[in-house]
């Protein structure tokens, strides 16, 4: 077995992300030079030979088994993206809900590697999620002001993460993203 698991931390309430994103800087956003995603170091080892995409998928699933080294060979995980439930851990990809080139784009770019590598690896705040693999794919690395949540009854939640997260790292957003964000907020 893993290490203890807990559930995915809860992101802050609509009130507090309404808050956040009012603080945050607005920057029309480019990419700057020198992107890689190796450059944020992920599925770092977190205890024995658990690296970090196998804690979130034990975190996030029911009733998982894992083998020796540590990899989720049985279980159920509910995708809250789509609504859609797996029985097969390959058929989930880890979300970073603020995508890595998003983050280089807002800001990760100055940052050190160890920066970019607890960003990467960030199971404190609501910043890793197992999702299906193909939402997970068809979102890429797109802001919500050009991607959204394909299931509305988690918008809310999805939105409240993205900020959280944003003002933690003191990432920057840009118009479009400010805007879809706080229509979503708005309604929560």
């Amino acid at each position: 077995m893993g290490p203890a698991v807990r559930a995915m931390p809860n992101p802050v309430d609509a009130a507090t992300a309404r808050g956040q994103l009012a603080q945050l800087t607005v920057v029309e956003e480019v990419t700057p030079p020198g992107y890689s995603r190796t450059k944020f170091p992920h599925w770092t080892t977190q205890a024995g030979t658990c690296d970090t995409r196998e804690v979130v998928l034990h975190r996030d699933g029911q009733d998982v088994t894992q083998n020796a080294a540590c990899q989720a060979v049985a279980g159920t995980w509910y995708s809250e993206y789509d609504g859609a439930t797996w029985p097969d851990a390959s058929d989930l990809d880890i979300d970073h809900v603020v995508p890595l080139k998003e983050a280089w784009r807002s800001g990760a770019d100055v940052w050190t590697t160890a920066q970019r590598q607890g960003f990467a690896n960030d199971l404190t705040r609501p910043q890793l999620i197992a999702v299906t693999d193909n939402i997970n794919q068809g979102k890429g690395d797109k802001d919500p002001g050009k991607w959204m949540v394909p299931l509305a009854s988690y918008r809310c939640a999805h939105s409240r993460a993205w900020v959280q997260v944003k003002d933690y790292y003191n990432l920057s957003v840009d118009s479009a993203e400010k805007a879809a964000l706080g229509g979503i907020l708005n309604s929560c």
